[in-house]
């Protein structure tokens, strides 16, 4: 997904398109997704899309573009008059999330192929969870999905959040995004309600989580930024 404005980061340039370390924060997802072998790479354009679309045309990757932005889930489904007839595995990821590891992506693959899942998702437990959506469990399986913003105080006590990344089987995917409605205090549609939507339908919905928090840090302000690209140096020292 990489259609978002990024408007906290202060630039008319696409929140994708600001670079870490030389490359554009886009093209270090690319890079992770290159590497779990996809038969097809397809990016969710929006603002700025003719740059973002100028800038990687040529490597081996399809377009799909949403206009108007109406959150996740809407991106995703922007993507089914490109994807519709695939059948497999869908990873999606997030264009301003540059530091997710490869080997994640693929421990992701196969404990949702090992449980023979509908759904798996990435999680974490960041030092402060913050914005982000919050893991709900039952009797340790996971049963919602709740935005920050619509989350009770108790459910913000949660540290186990949703780090934007998924596995999902294609004859789930596009049938349960018709499901998705924009009743929530952003007035979107977010992907995460598709956990709600498989739990609902009895379908198994499983989780990997990483405890390198780091790996799941998008990126909002310079600041951020400014942060992930020590914690990409940093690694590379250490190699």
């Amino acid at each position: 997904m990489a259609a978002g404005k990024g408007t906290r980061m202060q630039s008319d340039l696409p929140k994708v398109m600001h670079n870490l370390a030389g490359r554009p924060l886009l093209a270090h997802v690319i890079e992770t997704a290159r590497k779990v072998n996809p038969s097809r790479i397809v990016i969710v354009v929006g603002h700025g899309r003719d740059l973002v679309m100028d800038r990687f045309r040529g490597e081996g990757v399809e377009f799909a573009v949403q206009e108007p932005q109406l959150g996740t889930g809407h991106a995703i489904a922007r993507t089914e008059p490109v994807l519709g007839d695939f059948a497999g595995l869908i990873i999606t990821l997030s264009g301003d999330v540059p530091l997710l590891g490869a080997e994640t992506l693929k421990k992701m693959i196969q404990v949702h192929q090992d449980t023979k899942a509908s759904l798996t998702v990435l999680t974490c437990e960041p030092d402060d969870p913050g914005a982000y959506g919050r893991i709900v469990r039952r009797d340790g399986r996971i049963v919602a999905n709740v935005e920050a913003r619509d989350a009770t105080e108790a459910e913000l006590s949660i540290r186990e959040i949703n780090a934007g990344v998924y596995v999902f089987d294609s004859g789930f995917l596009y049938p349960a995004l018709k499901k998705v409605d924009n009743n929530n205090a952003q007035g979107e549609y977010y992907l995460t309600d598709l956990i709600r939507i498989a739990v609902e339908s009895g379908l198994t919905v499983s989780s990997c989580k990483t405890e390198d928090p780091v790996q799941a840090q998008g990126v909002n302000t310079k600041e951020q930024l400014e942060s992930l690209a020590n914690a990409y140096m940093a690694r590379v020292e250490s190699r």
